[in-house]
């Protein structure tokens, strides 16, 4: 749009003690025709203050600051404070949670301390509104769906991709991608897939695959029961170390379908991908799941457990994947990072107009 753009990274996201995965680091090299600045560290307080005034000092007309767990909230809430007083500046906040997933002490108090530091909000589900307003009640806010990711490259044919990973070149193909954590339900899809691969071997036709791929990001031994399971354990692929930003196309333009068993949620980054990639979903009615995926159309909508989800997965295959890839293309136009855009152009300057009238 035109607009002058700077990125305000971490030096330290997570102390490693607290990290769950194997590295919060990248080799990928940056993306071009990106100004990145590397700064902020999530535990030291002199930094905050540093970056703060660094950022205030430059006096920028908008910071877009993204929100997603209130470890970062005692962090961001003060640099924000710290920009807040040249006057000038409009701080809005992209928030894709406000409540976690996975409750911690601290949570009520770190989001509170940076909710009062920003000035207008965008939520991406109605459950994130719905708890933002506990924090901000007051305060401007819009709702706008998750944008497209457009980065990851152009889709491959199915055979490509599949040769790219080293799978079978034929059969049917489920995926499970993303980072692993009890919310999202990887125990309630192996139990599901357990259910699909006996109802496969009783109609005596050849049962679907499983990929799993993500690292795990909490004790991987609760899993080793399920995925050593000798009804299942050998139709099952586990690729869960790092995935590279390069080959994400593969994972998900090899697969048939992508199943989101979600226990709880609020909306899922995973969706926007799957859109992008033209590929259907199985998604639990949790969060705001259910109305990103409009049921037999995007994908199928299912109750979180497990005979639920296998039906679905069932009655996705009845119905063949490209049943759904017109109700895809149609759906996926309404994820528009312009619509993004637009509405926090549009939040700071409702904000600065209010500003000129007092």
């Amino acid at each position: 749009m035109g607009h002058e753009c700077t990125l305000w990274s971490y030096a330290l996201q997570y102390p490693s003690f607290l990290f769950p995965g194997k590295t919060q680091y990248t080799d990928d090299a940056p993306p071009e025709g990106l100004t990145i600045r590397t700064r902020i560290n999530s535990i030291n307080p002199l930094n905050w203050w540093r970056t703060g005034n660094e950022l205030r000092k430059e006096q920028p007309d908008i910071v877009v600051v993204r929100y997603w767990l209130p470890f970062m909230g005692p962090a961001l809430g003060t640099i924000l404070r710290r920009v807040g007083k040249n006057r000038h500046t409009r701080i809005i906040c992209i928030a894709d949670n406000i409540i976690p997933h996975e409750k911690r002490p601290g949570d009520h108090s770190f989001t509170k301390y940076f909710a009062k530091a920003c000035h207008a909000f965008v939520t991406m589900s109605e459950k994130v509104m719905s708890d933002l307003r506990l924090f901000a009640p007051e305060k401007p806010a819009v709702q706008v769906r998750h944008p497209l990711y457009d980065n990851f490259g152009s889709g491959v044919p199915v055979q490509e991709a599949r040769e790219k990973l080293g799978l079978p070149a034929t059969g049917q193909l489920l995926l499970f991608f993303g980072f692993i954590r009890h919310y999202k339900g990887l125990d309630l899809l192996l139990e599901a897939f357990r259910l699909v691969v006996r109802d496969a071997q009783a109609r005596n036709v050849p049962p679907p695959s499983l990929l799993i791929a993500g690292e795990f990001y909490e004790d991987e031994k609760k899993y080793t029961p399920l995925l050593n399971d000798p009804g299942i354990r050998d139709h099952i692929i586990v690729r869960t170390d790092f995935i590279p930003d390069e080959e994400v196309k593969y994972y998900l333009c090899a697969a048939d379908l992508l199943v989101q068993p979600y226990r709880n949620a609020t909306q899922s980054g995973v969706t926007p991908l799957a859109y992008y990639f033209e590929v259907p979903m199985v998604v639990t009615n949790v969060g705001g799941l259910a109305a990103l995926v409009p049921h037999l159309k995007a994908g199928i909508v299912t109750e979180p457990d497990p005979a639920s989800i296998a039906a679905g997965i069932k009655k996705f295959y009845e119905l063949g994947k490209e049943y759904f890839i017109p109700h895809l293309r149609e759906e996926k136009t309404k994820y528009s990072w312009s619509h993004l855009a637009a509405a926090i152009l549009d939040l700071a300057q409702n904000r600065r107009s209010d500003d000129s009238q007092k």
